[in-house]
């Protein structure tokens, strides 16, 4: 798997989002990733896949 970037000093954060809550990854990136709980149970459920991807593709 790739290194993490030494410039993560911040960990998830959780929020809300029209009266959802949101995790977001990488807050204070110029791009974060956030997601509900719906696309974070499809990433858990899917978890497997991702990093075999992630082990393919990678470079």
């Amino acid at each position: 798997m790739t290194e993490m970037n030494e410039q993560q000093s911040v960990g998830p954060t959780e929020s809300e989002y029209k009266g959802k809550p949101i995790l977001t990854l990488n807050p204070e990136d110029r791009y974060p990733f956030s997601f509900g709980v719906t696309k974070a149970k499809l990433i858990l459920q899917y978890l497997d896949e991702i990093k075999a991807f992630i082990e393919k593709y990678d470079k």
